[in-house]
């Protein structure tokens, strides 16, 4: 079993208050806040930091598949978006969109874009967000 930690940090009020962010491998720290998270002041917020996590996760479970079905991709390229929106209950993020390219010599378009539906269903981070709407466009380029 494989264990993942992280941490955050908050001071303040939730308006006027920031905090901050570490994954437990202390590959970074981001700094957060009301504006960071619900406007466009310059810093990082959860629903970032899950989008890639679901991007990360994504790319490696498409490849897994896809080198089981006999293919190795050259380079799988994937952009999450998350969506967060105000609902009855408060916040909650609403939808994940996930948008793909690949390039996989010898696989044909039909084939990759089951390979990826299989991956969106299969990441461990879809499982995670399983509450979630989650999109995927995906695209085999030449």
């Amino acid at each position: 079993m494989v264990e993942r930690s992280a941490e955050a940090e908050w001071k303040g009020s939730l308006a006027d208050g920031s905090g901050t962010m570490k994954p437990g491998s202390g590959a970074f720290e981001g700094r957060y806040s009301f504006k960071t998270r619900f406007e466009n002041e310059k810093g990082t917020n959860p629903e970032e930091l899950i989008a890639a996590a679901h991007a990360g996760c994504f790319s490696m479970a498409l490849a897994l598949g896809l080198g089981q079905a006999g293919f190795t991709p050259r380079r799988i390229h994937t952009k999450a978006k998350a969506r967060i929106e105000r609902v009855d209950t408060g916040f909650k993020i609403t939808r994940i969109e996930l948008d793909t390219e690949a390039e996989v010599p010898g696989i044909v378009d039909v084939k990759f874009r089951e390979q990826a539906e299989a991956a969106k269903k299969g990441c461990p981070v879809s499982k995670a967000l399983a509450g979630t709407e989650i999109t995927l466009k995906a695209r085999l380029l030449a």
